[in-house]
């Protein structure tokens, strides 16, 4: 994919390299404590004086008990995405994506995701007027929190990694070329630190497959969202056979065990979608998922094709799912 004109043009940056202080980091966000899911003013919790510690600029809402079962996830995690050439020390890298991987070590990726981030912006969110405020979830480097601001959105952002290459730190490189400071919130997708009924639109960013409870997911996300609000996933692999999924998993795991000594499977993951596990959030919530195909270029399209042809197993497919919160 050819690189595109930058959104963020000649932006010079605002402020210093450390970012804005903590005493920014939930700046027009109304929180819930993540322990105890009581409504707060402020970091504090009065009801089981949990606190939310801020650094960075990045407000942690994980639970002491949390971050002991989230710590090897984590670990090796971002020793994987290392080892894959994620993140760079160059601003220009992160500034350019997702339209161009500067390093070239997972540029199929991120065209990919410039793709769906394009059929987001002009077939999703543009044509609902008066949609402002976006909780990006499994929001990583905070790419697509930025692209959003600089649209005019409010975007908040969330994730589980923390670190300057690949997490929630890499948005200082944004932070500087943003008027307003972008809220960033080291957090889980079933214990989500914000009060209800706040967001226009909530977007897993590639992450719902990350999720061990799609049910208990999704109820969290649209408890957040708006009446009337949007609930989208995006970037998440697709099977029309349940068994693809699962053989998809059990041939990752393996590749992981050989390249990096751990199958990644301390988080127990759900990994895919399939119709079935869709049709089932519907009954649940008694919503209906407007699915969505972004063109993906035409390898992409035969990669169907060639697999029947070599007798393989489907390979996943990826598309946008949105579902309306009933007003």
């Amino acid at each position: 994919m050819q690189a595109r004109p930058m959104a963020y043009g000649d932006i010079q940056a605002r402020v210093d390299e450390t970012g804005r202080g903590d005493a920014d980091a939930h700046c027009g966000v109304s929180l819930q404590c993540p322990s105890c899911v009581t409504d707060v003013d402020g970091l504090n919790c009065p009801r089981c004086a949990f606190r939310m510690q801020t650094s960075n600029g990045i407000v942690h809402a994980l639970p002491e008990e949390r971050i002991q079962y989230y710590a090897q996830f984590i670990q090796d995690y971002e020793r994987i995405r290392a080892a894959e050439g994620r993140g760079s020390q160059s601003e220009e890298y992160y500034l350019r994506l997702p339209y161009q991987d500067l390093t070239g070590k997972n540029s199929r990726q991120w065209e990919i995701r410039a793709r769906s981030y394009d059929f987001l912006m002009k077939r999703v969110l543009k044509p609902n007027l008066g949609y402002e405020k976006v909780l990006d979830l499994g929001a990583g480097n905070c790419w697509m929190s930025f692209r959003l601001a600089l649209a005019g959105y409010q975007p908040v952002a969330v994730d589980l990694l923390t670190n300057k290459y690949d997490g929630l730190a890499a948005a200082v490189t944004y932070q500087k070329r943003l008027p307003n400071p972008l809220p960033r919130f080291q957090a889980e997708l079933v214990r989500l630190p914000f009060q209800s009924e706040q967001f226009d639109v909530v977007i897993f960013n590639a992450s719902f497959h990350y999720s061990e409870d799609y049910v208990a997911t999704l109820r969290e996300a649209m408890r957040c969202v708006k009446r009337g609000g949007m609930v989208v996933i995006s970037d998440t692999p697709w099977y029309a056979r349940e068994e693809s999924g699962r053989q998809m998993v059990a041939e990752r795991q393996a590749i992981f065990l050989q390249r990096f000594d751990t199958a990644s499977n301390s988080v127990k993951s759900l990994e895919y979608l399939t119709d079935e596990r869709l049709r089932r959030l519907e009954e649940e919530f008694s919503i209906r998922w407007t699915v969505h195909s972004p063109w993906y270029g035409f390898k992409w399209f035969m990669r169907p094709w060639i697999a029947r042809l070599r007798r393989r197993r489907e390979p996943s497919r990826f598309r946008i799912y949105v579902a309306r919160k009933h007003a």
